[in-house]
């Protein structure tokens, strides 16, 4: 993989935080790659030191996340799932490979093309850390594509920030954060995020993610009903009536990104809050191009601001 070396960027944030606007808009300039839930969709793996030849990596790349199996199990797939109608797994999206739904199905019409373009490149990656692989297949993305850079963003990226931080040294971080209680009332909506709460409170209590139980463990009778196979659509939307639950997902994932940052402190950093880019859309988000090294920040940043816009007002 050596013969192509993309310029590096990853965005870190809680989630719900208007990480998805920044997406769609550095998706607009044209020698950047956007890649959508790119990490967060490979987890627990982003977290993992293991080392594997490019089939076995190929394997999990291939695999169907089991969190979104099973929201579209229930019928409440998140939002962010962009596959088409006509794709080749629309009629068994529990199925679908974990990198097609959000990361592919957002930079091309035609996902499963790519997607095939991967498999055959993918599996002859050398054996290597699964975090050299993840960099090696942003990479290659970017060289399919003809963009000479990749922001890669994912919600709740915070959660690994120590593994970003450790594993990416030369990237180019962008912290981006949101105030608690809003960033805590949209999770408290999103099915995603009600998971994500959930296996967060399910360790923190049991011991148990419900998610990664293993052969022989032993489940609390209260958290049976959330396992994934038992898990309803009704019991995952009683779990968002309770804000506060979110507040403290809040922050413990704040807590999580900013110790990280401050243990390992990333050679480039931006600070950004959602607050700021809706009071001065131009100016922070020129600031960002011209931090991820855009060709013309300032005139991506006029051309992009009017699509910034107050919750409230939207």
């Amino acid at each position: 993989m050596g013969e192509f070396a993309a310029e590096r960027s990853i965005i870190i944030s809680n989630g719900r935080c208007g990480s998805t606007l920044l997406s769609d808009l550095i998706a607009t300039e044209p020698r950047t790659l956007s890649a959508q839930e790119f990490f967060m969709s490979m987890a627990p793996w982003s977290r993992s030191m293991e080392v594997l030849s490019g089939p076995a990596y190929w394997k999990v790349v291939a695999s169907p996340k089991e969190e979104i199996s099973t929201l579209f199990r229930i019928g409440l797939p998140p939002k962010e799932i962009r596959y088409p109608a006509t794709g080749r797994w629309a009629d068994d999206p529990q199925r679908m490979p974990r990198i097609l739904g959000i990361t592919l199905a957002k930079l091309t019409a035609d996902p499963d093309a790519l997607f095939d373009q991967l498999a055959e490149r993918v599996p002859a990656f050398p054996r290597q850390s699964v975090a050299a692989h993840h960099r090696d297949l942003l990479d290659l993305l970017a060289r399919l594509l003809g963009r000479r850079r990749w922001v890669e963003r994912s919600g709740g990226s915070s959660q690994v920030a120590p593994f970003l931080l450790d594993n990416y040294p030369d990237a180019r971080i962008v912290y981006l954060s949101r105030n608690w209680a809003d960033s805590a009332m949209s999770m408290s909506r999103h099915p995603s995020f009600q998971l994500v709460q959930l296996r967060v409170e399910a360790l923190s209590r049991w011991g148990v993610d419900p998610f990664r139980v293993a052969a022989g463990q032993d489940v609390p009778a209260e958290l049976q009903p959330y396992l994934p196979e038992r898990i309803t659509a009704d019991l995952l939307r009683a779990r968002g009536e309770d804000a506060g639950r979110y507040l403290h997902l809040c922050a413990f994932m704040s807590s999580q990104a900013e110790q990280a940052l401050a243990d390992n402190p990333p050679r480039h950093l931006l600070v950004m809050s959602y607050e700021d880019l809706l009071l001065d859309p131009v100016g922070q988000l020129a600031r960002l191009g011209e931090f991820l090294l855009f060709d013309d920040p300032a005139g991506w940043a006029d051309s992009v601001a009017d699509r910034v816009k107050s919750p409230a007002r939207a």
